[in-house]
C-alpha cells in the first residue's frame, strides 16, 4: 500500500550539516518517518493546514572530504509515500572543503491568471535546473568532477496570492465596498475558513508543477518571503488599511502557511530569534554566511524592520559573520533605479493610495531611506571586520529579486586609502515574465540610475554595473548560478529563458 503526499517533499538546510525534509499528508495520518540512505528518522508533526497535516524530519550529514549522494524516502503510517515524481528522491552533499555551486531565484509565479495564460512554457527554467542537476549528479563517483547545485536560495514571492481578491468570496464582496465601510468590516470565522481554504489550495496547486516539485525535493533550499506570498504590496499600504480587521485576518492566515511550508515551522534552527515576530535567519555553509532579512512581517509605511530584528541582525554581523563570505538575501533590491521623484509626484495626487504601494515597497522610498543607509553602513562595517580576520579576502553579495528584471549593482566605500566593495545581484523572475518593452520604457522614463553618493564627502558611491554579454538590465526571465572558480573569483551566471548568457566575476 502507498500513500500520496499532498505537498512536498521540501528539502531544506539549516546549518552546514543539518538537512530537513518537510511534507504534508492527509489529516488522518498518525505517524511518519524519513529514511536517509537506509537510516530511518522519525518525523514530527508541526501543524495542520485546511486539509493536510505538515511533518518535519531532521538529518545531520557527518562531515566528509568527498562529496556524496543521499537518497531518501518517506513512510506514512508504515506505508511508502509518493508524489508525481515517485517515491524516492536524491540530493547532493558537497565535500567538506568544496566550494558549493548555488543558485538564487525569485518571483515564482504570476500576478494574474491572464498573464499565466499568455506565457509560453511558464516553467521552462525549472526544466533547465532539473536537466543540469541530473547531468551533474550523474558524475558523482566517476572520474569527472561533479558540480551540481548544493543549495537553492529562493528570495521571495515563492507563489502569488493576488487571486485572493476574486477567489475568496467575502474578500471579493469586501473589495467592492466603500472605503469607510471596508475599514469598519469585522473579521469572521467564515472569512478565516475561506482564507484557509484559499492558501491551502494555492500551495498545493502551485508547488506540484513538474520539474519544480522535483527540484524542491532534490536541492536543499532556503526560502524568504515577499509581498506576493501574502498579497501584492503588503506592508506598503496606508496604516488605516494595514490595521483594519480584514487585512489582519489575511496576514494571520498567510503568515501561518508561510511559517509551516516555507520556514518549515518555528523548529527551524536557522532563525535568528525563534520568539520574535520576524523570520530573519542565517545559515553558515561551506565558508559562506547566508543571511536573510525579513522585510514583510513587520513592515509598515514608516518601517522595514523592527528594532528587535535590527538588534538580531547587528548581533549576527558583529559576532558571528566574522569570517568567510556573506550572502545577504533582501527580497527588494537595495541598489536599484531611483523612484523618489515619481513617488513624490503621486504623493500629491488623488491617486496616491491606489498607485504608490509598489513605490513605497522600494528601499529608496523616502520613508525607508534612513533604514537603507543604516543597512549599508552596517554591511560596510562588517566588510571591514571580515577583512581584518580574513587577510583582506572576503566578499559581500546582496541577492535580490522582486522587480522582474535581472541586473547588477555595486556599493564602493573609499576610505583610508582602501576600497571596500559590496555587490548586489538581482535575479527576477524564474517564472514571472519581465515587463514588456513598452512597460520598461515607461519605468525608465520616470526613474533614473544616476550614480548615488550616500554621504556628504562622497566616499560611499552606489551605482549600477553592466554584466558581460548583456544589456545593463536583463529583461527576460532568469535565475543566477553562483560558483567560486579555480581563479578564486565568484562567478555569477544568469541562466535565461533566451539565448542570452550574462556573466560577471567578483574578485
Amino acid at each position: 500500500m502507498t500513500v500520496k503526499l499532498l505537498i512536498g517533499p521540501l528539502l531544506g538546510l539549516e546549518s552546514d550539516t543539518l538537512y530537513t525534509v518537510c511534507f504534508s499528508t492527509s489529516r488522518a495520518a498518525t505517524r511518519a518517518a524519513v529514511t536517509f540512505n537506509g537510516n530511518s528518522v522519525n518525523a514530527l508533526k508541526v501543524g495542520d493546514t485546511y486539509s493536510t497535516s505538515v511533518w518535519r524530519a531532521e538529518w545531520t550529514a557527518a562531515p566528509q572530504i568527498d562529496p556524496r549522494l543521499v537518497r531518501y524516502s518517506i513512510q506514512v503510517d508504515g506505508n511508502l509515500a509518493y508524489n508525481q515524481d515517485g517515491s524516492e528522491w536524491t540530493f547532493y552533499v558537497p565535500g567538506s572543503k568544496e566550494k558549493p555551486r548555488m543558485l538564487y531565484a525569485s518571483c515564482n509565479g504570476f500576478s494574474s491568471p491572464d498573464l499565466m495564460t499568455k506565457t509560453e512554457r511558464p516553467y521552462i527554467l525549472w526544466g533547465k535546473i532539473r536537466k543540469f542537476q541530473q547531468a551533474e549528479m550523474a558524475k558523482v563517483n566517476t572520474d569527472d568532477i561533479p558540480a551540481p547545485y548544493s543549495l537553492m536560495l529562493l528570495g521571495g514571492d515563492q507563489l502569488y496570492a493576488d487571486e485572493l481578491w476574486t477567489r475568496v468570496p467575502l474578500l471579493n464582496k469586501w473589495s467592492h465596498e466603500r472605503h469607510d465601510k471596508k475599514l469598519k468590516t469585522k473579521s469572521s470565522k467564515t472569512l478565516e475558513e475561506q482564507l484557509e481554504r484559499f492558501y491551502d489550495e494555492l500551495y498545493q496547486s502551485r508547488w506540484n508543477k513538474p520539474d519544480m516539485s522535483l527540484m524542491l525535493a532534490s536541492i536543499p533550499n532556503l526560502m524568504m518571503w515577499d509581498d506576493h506570498d501574502i498579497f501584492d504590496g503588503w506592508g506598503s499600504f496606508p496604516s488605516e488599511l494595514q490595521e483594519c480587521e480584514v487585512f489582519k485576518a489575511i496576514f494571520k492566515v498567510a503568515r501561518r502557511y508561510f511559517e509551516l511550508l516555507q520556514i518549515r515551522s518555528r523548529h527551524n534552527h536557522a532563525l535568528l530569534d525563534r520568539d520574535a515576530d520576524h523570520y530573519a535567519f542565517a545559515v553558515p555553509f561551506r565558508g559562506y554566511h547566508i543571511l536573510a532579512l525579513d522585510n514583510r512581517a513587520e513592515r509598515t509605511r514608516k518601517q522595514v524592520m523592527s528594532p528587535r530584528q535590527w538588534h538580531n541582525l547587528i548581533d549576527y554581523l558583529d559576532h558571528k559573520a566574522t569570517h568567510g563570505d556573506l550572502l545577504l538575501m533582501s527580497a527588494v533590491p537595495v541598489v536599484y533605479r531611483d523612484f523618489s521623484f515619481t513617488e513624490t509626484v503621486f504623493d500629491t495626487t488623488p491617486w496616491e493610495e491606489e498607485l504608490t504601494d509598489d513605490l513605497k515597497d522600494h528601499w529608496r522610498a523616502k520613508d525607508h531611506q534612513g533604514e537603507r543607509a543604516r543597512l549599508i553602513m552596517r554591511l560596510l562595517k562588517n566588510v571591514e571586520l571580515r577583512e581584518k580576520n580574513n587577510n583582506n579576502h572576503c566578499r559581500t553579495v546582496i541577492l535580490s529579486g522582486d522587480v522582474h528584471i535581472g541586473c547588477l549593482g555595486v556599493i564602493n566605500e573609499r576610505r583610508d586609502g582602501k576600497t571596500r566593495r559590496i555587490h548586489q545581484v538581482v535575479s527576477s523572475g524564474i517564472v514571472h515574465p519581465a515587463p514588456s518593452k513598452i512597460q520598461w520604457y515607461g519605468i525608465m522614463a520616470v526613474t533614473n540610475d544616476d550614480t548615488e553618493y550616500l554621504n556628504e564627502d562622497k566616499s560611499i558611491e552606489i551605482r549600477m554595473l553592466k554584466p558581460h554579454s548583456s544589456e545593463k538590465y536583463l529583461r527576460v526571465r532568469n535565475y543566477v548560478s553562483l560558483l567560486e572558480g579555480s581563479d578564486k573569483k565568484l562567478w555569477l551566471n544568469w541562466v535565461c529563458d533566451s539565448d542570452e548568457k550574462p556573466v560577471y566575476p567578483l574578485d
